[in-house]
């Protein structure tokens, strides 16, 4: 009601870390069990009136609605449910509702064959190289492959690239969900949504045909929601994505050439550049992570949502150089060098003329890539900053990042 879930700064102590908001907080679970008694006490008195005895039993019987005629509005006089309620003739043995198991033909899944392919590296550790093609029937491929991977070992997953995976076609959705560390899904096509949902690990590239009439920076190349809640890995997009990209992020790096609305939305970690244009209410409730925007025209702050966030001017390699010690430099953030190497990682990946036209022209376009900082994000830091030695190892690794 106050709609403030998204600042941490909930006046009853709901949606918040602050230990002193939370301190307002009275709920116990007690209450919640009594909540849900009263609601079933009414749920079986309303039940008993219509004569039913079970949840069950009341699936499908419209012929117990009836339209409300509290509701006095001349709209109301026109509207006409028997269609939406009519009851058709359905014989006794056909269920009307879920009482079988649905199957979900998990035998057919692409991701077997890549299974029995990678059996080398999932086994003993061996480098493996897979072509493929692939269409968009193929849900979440790279996902049981995963299972196999992180039931071998653990989160910790393979060496680098241990399996590399070229597909050629079009991915269905969330291509690459959950890929562990290790494993590489190439894809010469595009994707529909979730691309890289939860990633933990893996290395994601996208990218269209060399045979493609299309321009990769001006056409969408994966569909919405791309990177939802990935905690680690990388995902390099060689083309513009849908809405939402890299929401609830918490760890993995990004790269792609343009998004939709909401891009870093409620983002907790990790690394975005986007090259080329946004969508509007970018980093809404973005409370930690960066991210590099080239903003070619100079009006992205129009696009951008400043809540819980900063828009910062990046400083140059030289800067970062002449840095006096490891403190100034961790204040730098070694943005521009990062930037760069994520720039160099998505040419190298995607062949994208877009990164190369960027670092063959560097001195010119790095002045046109803002940063966006979190606000509480650089509070947090900077607390570190005041209690740590400037030559921590903490503080060396974190700069060095």
């Amino acid at each position: 009601m106050m709609r403030k879930c998204h600042l941490n700064t909930c006046p009853v102590g709901v949606a918040t870390q602050d230990p002193e908001l939370r301190k307002r907080f009275t709920g116990e679970p007690e209450h919640i069990v009594n909540l849900f008694t009263f609601l079933a006490e009414e749920v079986r008195e309303i039940m008993s009136k219509l004569g039913f005895r079970t949840i069950n039993e009341m699936i499908g019987r419209t012929d117990a609605l009836n339209m409300n005629p509290a509701i006095d509005h001349w709209k109301a006089h026109k509207i006409d449910l028997s269609k939406l309620l009519h009851r058709p003739n359905v014989p006794k043995n056909v269920a009307r509702y879920n009482c079988e198991k649905q199957n979900h033909e998990l035998e057919k899944a692409l991701d077997n064959e890549l299974i029995k392919k990678a059996r080398p590296a999932i086994d003993n550790g061996e480098k493996v190289q897979i072509e493929a093609t692939v269409q968009n029937t193929n849900r979440a491929v790279g996902a049981m492959l995963s299972g196999e991977v992180v039931q071998a070992h653990g989160h910790a997953g393979l060496d680098d690239d241990r399996i590399h995976i070229k597909l050629t076609g079009n991915a269905g959705q969330s291509f690459g969900g959950w890929l562990a560390k290790g494993v590489t899904l190439e894809l010469i096509g595009d994707a529909n949504d979730y691309v890289g949902k939860g990633l933990s690990g893996g290395r994601i590239v996208v990218y269209p045909s060399p045979d493609s009439p299309v321009i990769p920076h001006e056409n969408i190349i994966v569909g919405n929601t791309v990177m939802y809640g990935a905690i680690s890995g990388e995902g390099y997009f060689r083309g513009v994505a849908g809405e939402r990209f890299a929401v609830r992020n918490s760890g993995a790096t990004a790269v792609v050439e343009g998004c939709g609305d909401h891009g870093c939305e409620y983002m907790t970690g990790g690394v975005v550049a986007v090259l080329g244009k946004t969508g509007r209410n970018f980093a809404a409730g973005m409370s930690g992570g960066i991210a590099y925007i080239l903003d070619e025209i100079g009006d992205f702050q129009s696009f951008c949502n400043m809540a819980m966030v900063e828009i910062e001017k990046i400083d140059s390699d030289e800067a970062f150089t002449k840095a006096e010690n490891i403190l100034s430099k961790y204040l730098l953030c070694h943005d521009a060098q990062r930037l760069r190497s994520m720039i160099e990682n998505h040419l190298k990946y995607t062949g994208s003329n877009q990164a190369k036209k960027i670092l063959d022209e560097w001195g010119i376009y790095l002045p046109k890539f803002v940063k966006i900082m979190p606000t509480d994000y650089r509070r947090a830091l900077m607390d570190m900053l005041a209690t740590a030695q400037d030559d921590s190892p903490q503080l060396i690794t974190a700069a060095g990042e």
